[in-house]
């Protein structure tokens, strides 16, 4: 066809014939509703179950592992162990009655050891770990289990072990003869406290103690009611602790404070003597606790241990017919001195013990008292003397009522050169 120009006419693109798709394969069939619900539910059984196999794949490979580090630390190592020289320097306690356990249980809570178990695995079988005595040991931070075992057992890091012993008082004393200077029971816990941490050397002073047993208050050091009284009495003197630690073998802490040292150790040793039978005896005796441990104190002092329930008796038959007792240790106890022979002058000073010018017992102990010379105050000998007197270099001491025949054996004394005074 052909317009009025002569021109043949073309339709336009989207007139034109189009080719209609051709299907390959064969033909789908279309699904119900019903079947596309069945085909739908398949296919999320199918995904669940496979997230199971491969739940169960991961615990199984997980649960492998682990049994293979259990089986690799039981072959070759200690589970949850330090290695290594550790960090730095700790002091534990180990109490009466801890086990093996108990021990690894402080060791892990003070950061020595990673884990309780790794100390008692490494203390199984081994015999020094029996030995190990309660008390403070120093040991080091993040060792390996086995060296703190080594380190427990070994007596050289024991640290804070107090020994006391009998018949010493709080201040150091020195002998008039041989100038010897005894050390005091403060002077003994300042050294029993001496420890290296770290490269640094600290040890509580003794200045230090001897402050707190002026200024603290008695309730705050321990003292036993039975002593508050003559404690309180005594005002801001540091002696009025005295007699109240006991003598033996103590643990004390190096890293604590004086206060809690001195409270610790009246503490304990109060314990100590009711268990010796103090506060029932003093009852039977009509007496106070704090008297019959000032007895004990004199007896300690003035005899020789075959002699002491003799003596005790001289001080209850003196007591009893109003006499002083005219002890020279209660004259020498405040000068910090020891001599057998007291001047005219010393035994004239008025103090609180010097038994010459003093009625009756002295203010306070002067020493701390044995078991032994507590028993002999607690049950002193039969006999009616008054007097004593040591006469030899071997400890003789002769006893009497009699005032006359006491002076005779001073004069045996003196020929025997015991009541020489060095002054």
């Amino acid at each position: 066809m052909s317009d009025d120009w002569g021109l043949e006419r073309v339709e336009p693109h989207w007139q034109r014939e189009r080719a209609e798709p051709v299907a390959v394969g064969p033909p789908r069939r279309r699904m119900s509703r019903a079947a596309r619900i069945r085909e739908e539910r398949r296919r999320r059984q199918r995904r669940v179950a496979t997230g199971a196999v491969v739940g169960i794949l991961v615990v199984v490979v997980i649960g492998a592992v682990f049994l293979g580090s259990r089986l690799w630390h039981s072959m070759f190592g200690t589970p949850g162990d330090f290695t290594g020289s550790g960090v730095s320097d700790v002091i534990i306690e180990v109490r009466d009655g801890d086990t093996t356990t108990t021990i690894g249980e402080t060791l892990q809570e003070q950061g020595v050891v990673a884990t309780t178990s790794a100390f008692v695995k490494a203390a199984e079988g081994n015999a020094a770990i029996a030995t190990i005595q309660p008390g403070f040991y120093k040991v080091r931070t993040e060792i390996p289990a086995a060296d703190a075992v080594a380190r427990l057992t070994d007596p050289q890091n024991r640290v804070g072990k107090l020994v006391i012993p009998e018949g010493r008082q709080l201040d150091d004393v020195r002998d008039v003869k041989t100038d010897a200077v005894t050390e005091g029971i403060f002077t003994l816990i300042s050294k029993a406290t001496c420890v290296d941490l770290n490269g640094d050397h600290s040890c509580v002073d003794a200045d230090a103690l001897r402050e707190e047993a002026m200024s603290a208050d008695p309730a705050a050091l321990g003292v036993p009611d039975w002593a508050m009284g003559p404690v309180r009495a005594m005002g801001s003197d540091h002696r009025r602790l005295e007699g109240l630690i006991a003598p033996g073998t103590w643990n004390i802490d190096p890293s604590a404070s004086p206060r809690e040292i001195l409270s610790s150790l009246i503490t304990a040793s109060t314990a100590q003597y009711a268990e010796g039978g103090l506060l029932a005896t003093a009852r039977a005796l009509n007496m106070s606790p704090y008297q019959v441990l000032i007895v004990g104190s004199l007896v300690q002092r003035e005899a020789t241990p075959e002699d002491f329930a003799k003596v005790a008796r001289v001080i209850y038959n003196r007591l009893a017919e109003d006499r002083t007792l005219e002890f020279d240790s209660t004259v020498n106890y405040p000068l910090d001195r020891i001599e057998v022979a007291t001047t005219d002058a010393d035994r004239a000073e008025h103090t609180p013990w010097n038994t010459y010018v003093r009625p009756g017992l002295p203010a306070t102990p002067i020493c701390s008292p044995s078991q032994p010379a507590l028993a002999a105050a607690e049950k002193p000998a039969p006999g009616d003397w008054l007097y004593f007197v040591t006469v030899d270099m071997q400890g003789t001491t002769l006893f009497t009522r009699d005032y006359n025949q006491h002076l005779a054996n001073i004069e045996i004394a003196r020929r025997n050169g015991v009541l020489d005074s060095a002054r």
